[in-house]
């Protein structure tokens, strides 16, 4: 069957790609695929340096299992217009279902600690090279993931023990790396 593209656009609209079946095998391969259909891997490639990765994924999302350890989730109101709130326990996706996210961000964004090419905002390249931080970026996975599933147990327990594994490993690092002269 032969795939092809039609571009639709319409006032104030941008266009939008709608695939059209005419009957016949595609001549080309699907786009960021390879003949055959399996998917072609893409090189990771770095957008920011580690202090945007720590203040836009990591703080914020720390911030919210921290904040499930006083507040349960269960009992935070959405906000008026939760599709538009920037707390994400008020937010369309809030309460425990935020805090599953942040954990899940939090393992996530360990992937991306370990991405060659990482800079500090100093300049300096991240030390994924190091031992001890390969060591702390998979104990950070591990906390991400201990507090997805304490966060769909719905258990604050649990939660106050996830985060305590995030601050923990979170602290070690920032010991090492952030907290001297010549920082990372």
């Amino acid at each position: 069957m032969r795939v092809r593209q039609v571009l639709l656009a319409g006032v104030g609209c941008a266009a939008i790609g709608v695939l059209v079946a005419t009957g016949i095998h595609a001549q080309q391969p699907a786009r960021g695929r390879a003949a055959g259909g399996a998917a072609q891997a893409q090189p990771a490639r770095v957008q920011g340096n580690l202090l945007q990765v720590m203040r836009g994924i990591l703080y914020p999302a720390s911030n919210v299992i921290f904040a499930a350890q006083s507040d349960d989730p269960a009992a935070i109101k959405p906000a008026a217009d939760a599709s538009t709130s920037p707390n994400p326990l008020t937010s369309a996706y809030g309460g425990w279902t935020a805090v599953e996210n942040a954990g899940i961000a939090i393992a996530e964004a360990a992937n991306l600690l370990t991405i060659p090419g990482r800079m500090c905002a100093n300049g300096k390249p991240a030390p994924i090279q190091n031992a001890d931080w390969r060591t702390w970026v998979q104990e950070l996975r591990g906390a991400g993931m201990a507090t997805y599933k304490a966060a769909q147990s719905k258990n604050q327990d649990m939660i106050i023990e996830a985060a305590g594994a995030v601050s923990e490993v979170c602290q070690y690092c920032h010991d090492k790396y952030r907290e001297v002269p010549n920082r990372c």
